[in-house]
C-alpha cells in the first residue's frame, strides 16, 4: 500500500448510536473516496453489516462476541480482507459490550502500523444513561469512555433538560479526573448521530491504560461467519457474556414476515436492545428496537436472509420468541401461507 489508511475506532455502549452515526458518516462522505467498515457484534446473528450496505462501503462483519478474543484472529482477518480493498478511510466499530484497549493494541501493532493511521476514537453516549448506575457502574460503559477523544453525546432529542444538565456535570468530574493525562477529551452533543466529517481527522491522543477481562465471554467458534446451509430454513444462534444474554435467528430469504404484526410483537418486547433487518409482505425493512422506540426504515434489499438480533440483561425464553417470529411468517419459498 502506498499510504496508510486513515482510520477511527467509533464506540459506544448498547443502544448509543453507532451504527446510525456511521449510516450518516457514509451517507456524507467524500463522493470520489472508497471507505470500508469492520462491524462487530454481540450477537451471533450480524445486523448491522445490512444496515450498511445499501451506503456503498465495503462491509466486513465479525458476529459472536468481541473481536480481539482468539488472539485477534477474527480481528486481523477482517481489517486484513478490507485493507486489501484500498480503501481511503476504515470505520472500527466494535461491540457495544467490547474492550477498547485491545482494539487500540491491535491497530498500533507491528502487525498493523505500516498500514493503518489511526485517527481520533470516538465514543457515544445516551446522555439518559450518565446517571443510570446500571450503565456508570459498568466496566465497559467507562472504559469506551475512556479510551476515546471525542466524546458525542447523541440522542440530545430524546434526552430532557435534566439529563443535559447531568451529562455537563459528568463530563467536569470526567475532565478532572483525568487532568493529569495529556489527553484532551472534547464532548459533543447531537442527535441521530448526526456528527462532522471533520471529527474523524482529528490526531489520535495518548491511551491510559485499560483494566479489561476476558473471562466472563462465551464463544462456540474462531470464526462466527455461517449461513444457512442447503435444505436449512432457519437457524438461531445464542451468545452471553459481560452480563447480558443474546439469541439471533437468520430466516432464509423465501421467508416473508407480516409487516403489522412483527412491528407489535418488537414494540412489546422489553429487551435491553433489539436489531432486524426483514422481509416483510410491504418491502424489505430494517427495525432498530432501543429504550422501548421502535425505529423503522425503508430498505432497496431484495432476495436478502432476514435476520433478527436481541440483547438482554436477563435470560429470556428463546423458544417462546422463536415459536412468535414463525408465526408471523405469512409465505415460504412454494408460496404457501403459514
Amino acid at each position: 500500500m502506498s499510504k496508510r489508511v486513515a482510520t477511527n475506532i467509533i464506540t459506544g455502549f448498547l443502544g448509543s448510536g453507532k451504527t446510525t452515526t456511521i449510516l450518516h458518516l457514509l451517507m456524507n462522505k467524500p463522493k470520489n473516496e472508497n471507505w470500508a467498515v469492520l462491524v462487530n457484534e454481540f450477537g451471533e446473528i450480524g445486523i448491522d453489516g445490512a444496515l450498511m450496505t445499501e451506503q456503498g462501503a465495503m462491509i466486513k462483519e465479525i458476529p459472536g462476541g468481541c473481536m480481539c478474543c482468539t488472539a485477534g484472529v477474527p480481528m486481523s482477518v477482517g481489517i486484513n480482507a478490507l485493507l486489501r480493498t484500498k480503501p481511503d478511510r476504515l470505520l472500527i466499530e466494535p461491540t457495544g459490550l467490547g474492550h477498547p484497549k485491545e482494539v487500540t493494541s491491535k491497530l498500533l501493532s507491528d502487525q498493523f502500523s505500516p498500514y493503518v493511521n489511526l485517527k481520533a476514537t470516538i465514543a457515544l453516549v445516551d446522555p439518559r444513561h450518565i446517571s443510570n448506575e446500571k450503565y456508570s457502574s459498568n466496566q465497559n460503559f467507562n472504559d469506551q469512555l475512556d479510551s476515546a477523544q471525542i466524546i458525542v453525546a447523541n440522542k440530545a432529542d430524546q434526552s430532557s433538560e435534566q439529563d443535559l444538565d447531568n451529562l455537563i456535570h459528568w463530563f467536569e468530574r470526567f475532565r478532572n479526573k483525568h487532568e493529569d493525562k495529556a489527553k484532551q477529551f472534547q464532548l459533543i452533543t447531537t442527535s441521530q448521530g448526526s456528527i462532522d466529517l471533520t471529527l474523524l481527522d482529528q490526531e489520535r491522543a495518548p491511551e491510559p491504560e485499560l483494566a479489561s477481562d476476558h473471562s466472563s465471554h462465551s464463544h462456540s467458534h474462531l470464526d462466527p461467519q455461517f449461513g444457512l446451509q442447503p435444505g436449512q430454513e432457519y437457524v438461531r444462534k445464542e451468545n452471553k457474556g459481560e452480563g447480558y444474554f443474546s439469541c439471533g435467528w437468520l430466516f432464509g430469504a423465501e421467508y416473508t414476515f407480516n409487516f403489522d404484526l412483527l412491528f407489535s410483537m418488537l414494540s412489546s418486547l422489553t429487551a435491553e436492545r433489539i436489531k432486524a433487518v426483514m422481509n416483510t409482505d410491504q418491502g424489505c425493512y430494517a427495525f432498530n428496537v432501543s429504550n422501548g422506540i421502535v425505529s423503522v426504515n425503508k430498505m432497496t434489499l431484495e432476495g436478502y436472509e432476514s435476520r433478527i438480533e436481541v440483547i438482554d440483561d436477563e435470560l429470556l425464553p428463546w423458544q417462546q420468541l422463536e415459536d412468535v417470529l414463525l408465526s408471523l411468517i405469512i409465505n415460504t419459498r412454494n408460496g404457501n401461507d403459514e
